[in-house]
């Protein structure tokens, strides 16, 4: 017989039914995007270039409330250790939107008095739009980014108004401008997603 607790932590149970994604991130990255955007703002002495804040523009994407941090502004200076940061506060309309784009209404993120039954006692988030803050994090490195794969734990839900940090930090240089990252989404101290990245770096094209 097991000696586990018949209750377990919110948190315990999040993490037992955790979601590996592979490929399957790549898709679910595009309606992130479709959500709120990720168009790439250079920090740390670094500047956006015309073409980036035309993309801005058009998207009609607002930035307020964004916090980007980046430790390198070019591809060639990237090393072990290097990585991004991007914060953002995860709204109604995020969570809206990323319904319609992507398809996904579970009444878990969409109608309050559903939610208030389950065992979150009210809405949550979608895992994978927390997530899609890894995307938002990889758009920031230099160069042309493109997705090889990703590889995620759903640990902790979050709620709307939260705001969430996605940190990428580069861990092996594979070699042509390939990177594994590590990949973490964090609420203030609780880890909301964790993982590990791998993407290649192309150059730029001119705009």
């Amino acid at each position: 017989m097991s000696s586990e607790p018949r209750h377990q932590s919110l948190a315990e149970t999040w993490m037992k039914t955790s979601t590996r994604l592979f490929n399957s991130a790549l898709e679910a990255n595009r309606a992130t995007l479709a959500a709120f955007g990720v168009p790439t703002v250079p920090t740390n002495g670094a500047t956006a270039t015309p073409d980036d804040e035309d993309v801005h523009a058009l998207a009609g994407i607002d930035l307020d409330g964004w916090d980007v941090e980046v430790t390198a502004d070019h591809r060639d200076a990237l090393d072990i250790g290097d990585k991004v940061r991007f914060t953002k506060t995860i709204s109604e309309n995020d969570v809206i939107e990323f319904a319609r784009a992507s398809g996904d209404t579970n009444r878990l993120h969409l109608d309050k008095p559903y939610a208030e039954k389950t065992r979150f006692k009210g809405r949550i988030v979608h895992g994978t739009l927390a997530a899609g803050l890894i995307s938002a994090a990889l758009a920031r490195l230099p160069g042309l980014v493109i997705y090889l794969s990703q590889d995620v734990e759903f640990r902790n839900p979050i709620r709307i108004g939260d705001r969430i940090t996605a940190e990428v930090e580069i861990v092996e240089d594979l070699g042509d401008y390939r990177y594994r990252l590590s990949t973490v989404v964090t609420d203030d101290d609780d880890t909301i997603v964790d993982g590990e990245a791998v993407v290649l770096l192309d150059k730029r094209p001119d705009a």
